[in-house]
């Protein structure tokens, strides 16, 4: 996994998305090509992190005046993916090693359903690429139905 460094922006967002849910941030990303934060939380604490009905996301949106994504971690790129894309749209997920060490990734999606997984303008395709690059290394990532 890459050597990840945050900003002082991003750690105060940590700090106060674990303090306002009481969930334990991995780590915070500032989006401003899409003017949204996305924040990537531990395993098993995504109740807590979204809150009864959303609630404590919609709190943290109020308190920084912008949408606010949240992905549970995973320890493996395919796990990521699902998580960030919603498992039961992901039907298959195919990990390439490259010969300059990077990964290709092609995500096999319900062709009914490609639309919600892309999301409004390709925004969580966007989100998905960011994060796998992120922590996996992925260089080239293609979502597809299938034929």
């Amino acid at each position: 996994m890459p050597e990840i460094k945050l900003s002082s922006d991003e750690l105060s967002l940590m700090s106060m998305f674990q303090g306002m849910t009481g969930a334990t941030a991995r780590d915070c990303v500032i989006d401003d090509k899409r003017d949204r934060v996305i924040f990537v939380i531990a395993q098993g604490q995504m109740g807590l992190a979204i809150g009864k009905e959303g609630a404590s996301v919609k709190k943290i949106e109020r308190a920084v005046h912008r949408p606010v994504e949240v992905v549970e971690w995973a320890d493996d790129v395919e796990g990521l993916i699902r998580n960030s894309l919603g498992a039961k749209f992901v039907q298959e997920v195919r990990v390439s090693d490259k010969l300059d060490g990077t990964k290709g990734v092609v995500v096999v999606v319900d062709s009914r359903k490609k639309g919600a997984v892309l999301g409004l303008g390709g925004k969580n395709a966007e989100k998905v690429r960011l994060l796998a690059k992120r922590y996996f290394e992925v260089s080239n990532l293609q979502i597809t139905s299938e034929l």
